[in-house]
């Protein structure tokens, strides 16, 4: 099939015609980037108001949740909007072509419920499919940019199934904003252009991609209008006939066609490596639910994703570490100390024990039990750092969790994803992280259907991270991989406290943790909790840090301890960030205030249905 072009901006009317109207075996040259004078809308970091709420990166995204509020959809159908426009507006972090979890508080029961739309390895996979003729691992690069690192896509299962579930409106209606965008067209910003800068050799080396996100082989022009007609066909299909249209019909076809035979450039700089997936890897795939995970923490009940994520274990592990101790913004420096000491050690234990549930033994009870918590805090001297990378504890055996013991290092994880957070006027209330996970996924886009293919199976571990110690995150068929994700919900009295959430990989968990922190202990405000400067320590030599925290006071003190910083990658833009959080904070009289990030990412957007004045 030959590939549609997405139109970046409005040329002649003769020509938008022409695009709406083709086939999609019909190649359209696309317009010129002249720039158009319309402005995207306002992004607000902070927004108080009633009626419901809405936090995401982009503001079209969260005006698209916002919309569905209006019209009386709760937050199910709202979360499902906003991601849905994420796909559109944030196709390097999220869409068809990826999986995420959602945590679910529902009003009425008063109870917390989660969908696992973890993508699956085929069932080709195998615990060696990583591993190169002589048995070492794939450069990582190889990986990353094949059809093998491909797999099963679950966020079309984890939005119908939420709206069957928890929803009051239909796939077809909650589609509808973002449709209408892909239809549209956006508003290219700086991030959205930076983005595609720094994925541009990924993304010429198939022409599919190319075509659509590099339009006449140049980068997008800020200012200019890009649309995506393709999505837009995409999710009229999958609104006319449900998400069977991927899981058993031509959309499918097609997914399974690129995996297996990525449509490679000429000239491009290496051959992707075929997938594993089939038709019928597509037809097995089911969203699961799963129980919560949940620890207490100043007589709070903080609830996240459970296994295959290690998110909800880690930082709830971390939260029951950090009870044993007295966190005050009285002494700052001691309060940062502890708290990447609890995540330097969580992160140890993760590594061993969280994989897949159905294929491995993962001890959630243990891990997230408040014995464990206080055995594993021994480990933390308030003068001294602890010297990465630590051997996990066996929580089955909290005794032990005192041990000195050296372990391994942290695997790879890859630094993108997105995250919402919504609420409705009934008090129901959604935190929701989704993911093609690297920033660009594997960069291969199904041709004449608008959307990247992730690449989560690199998520694996290539090999075991231990030689005779069992790895519960090798690929093998069917298996979903760990991820780090951590849309979290915090209740008071049984009703909601906070929602909060951030892509970035493996700092999520980090980025989560230190937002609580700041909150709940250091006494900051939301926003405040949300724009402090971060660092992300995860069983390493080094803290990976924000530039705003390396010019603290705070830094020279704790290096004195001998906690050893370094700046934080470049992940999501040239500027090198930690995180991007979205949240909720619920008020009395039913008033919510909603955050986003001021700066990172170029800030997000936050938006409340009536909001205070």
């Amino acid at each position: 099939m030959a590939v549609r072009r997405a139109a970046v901006v409005a040329a002649s009317a003769a020509a938008l015609s022409l695009s709406l109207l083709a086939t999609s075996c019909q190649i359209n040259s696309a317009p010129s980037a002249a720039v158009t004078k319309e402005r995207p809308p306002a992004k607000k970091a902070v927004a108080t108001g009633s009626g419901g709420a809405v936090s995401s990166v982009n503001p079209y995204a969260s005006r698209a949740g916002l919309e569905v509020l209006r019209k009386g959809g709760n937050a199910v159908d709202a979360a499902v909007a906003t991601a849905s426009a994420l796909g559109v507006v944030e196709p390097y972090s999220a869409g068809v072509g990826g999986g995420g979890y959602m945590v679910f508080y529902d009003a009425k029961t008063k109870k917390v419920h989660t969908l696992d739309g973890r993508e699956t390895a085929p069932r080709g996979m195998r615990k060696d499919s990583f591993l190169d003729s002589s048995g070492k691992p794939l450069p990582t690069e190889d990986a990353i940019n094949s059809g093998l690192s491909v797999g099963v896509p679950g966020t079309p299962a984890t939005w119908q199934k939420a709206l069957k579930d928890w929803g009051t409106v239909s796939l077809a209606k909650a589609l509808r904003p973002a449709t209408r965008i892909a239809d549209d067209g956006f508003v290219v910003n700086d991030e959205f252009r930076a983005q595609t800068a720094m994925n541009e050799k990924r993304f010429r080396d198939f022409t599919s991609t190319t075509d659509l996100f590099l339009p006449k082989g140049k980068l997008p022009v800020v200012g200019s209008r890009f649309r995506n007609p393709d999505l837009a066909r995409t999710y009229r299909l999958l609104a006319q006939k449900g998400v069977d249209a991927l899981y058993h019909g031509d959309v499918g076809r097609d997914v399974v066609r690129t995996v297996q035979k990525p449509p490679m450039a000429a000239g491009a700089r290496h051959k992707a490596r075929p997938g594993l997936m089939k038709a019928a890897d597509l037809a097995d795939y089911t969203a699961k639910r799963r129980d919560p995970t949940r620890t207490t923490y100043h007589g709070l009940d903080v609830y996240s994703m459970g296994p295959s994520s290690a998110g909800g274990t880690t930082v709830g592990e971390a939260l029951n570490i950090l009870g044993n101790f007295h966190l005050s913004e009285k002494d700052k420096t001691q309060a940062l100390h502890h708290y990447l000491e609890a995540s330097r050690i969580s992160f140890a234990d993760r590594n061993r024990w969280v994989g897949d549930p159905a294929f491995s033994d993962v001890p959630t009870k243990q891990l997230l039990s408040k014995e464990f918590g206080k055995a594993r805090a021994c480990r933390i001297r308030s003068d001294k750092a602890l010297t990465s990378p630590l051997a996990p504890a066996d929580p089955r055996h909290p005794d032990a969790g005192c041990d000195l013991k050296t372990g391994n290092k942290q695997p790879h994880e890859g630094p993108s994803t997105t995250h919402l957070v919504a609420s409705d006027r009934w008090g129901n209330v959604v935190s929701y992280t989704l993911t093609i996970e690297q920033t660009g996924g594997s960069a291969i886009t199904v041709p004449g259907r608008g959307f990247l293919l992730n690449n989560e199976l690199t998520d694996f571990d290539f090999a075991p991270l231990t030689k005779g110690t069992p790895d519960p995150n090798l690929p093998g068929p069917g298996k979903r991989p760990r991820s780090s994700m951590s849309p979290t919900i915090v209740l008071r009295d049984g009703k909601p406290m906070m929602a909060v959430g951030s892509p970035g990989g493996a700092t999520i968990i980090t980025t989560v943790l230190q937002t609580l922190v700041n909150r709940l202990d250091l006494g900051m405000s939301l926003p405040a909790a949300v724009a402090a400067p971060r660092l992300s320590q995860r069983n390493q030599t080094e803290t990976e840090a924000e530039p705003a925290f390396l010019d603290s006071p705070e830094r020279k003190k704790l290096e004195a301890m001998g906690h050893r910083f370094v700046l934080a990658p470049k992940a999501f833009t040239p500027s090198p960030e930690i995180g991007a959080v979205a949240a909720l904070e619920f008020l009395p009289r039913g008033k919510v205030t909603a955050v986003a990030e001021p700066k990172r990412r170029g800030g997000g957007s936050a938006m409340v249905l009536h909001e205070s004045r």
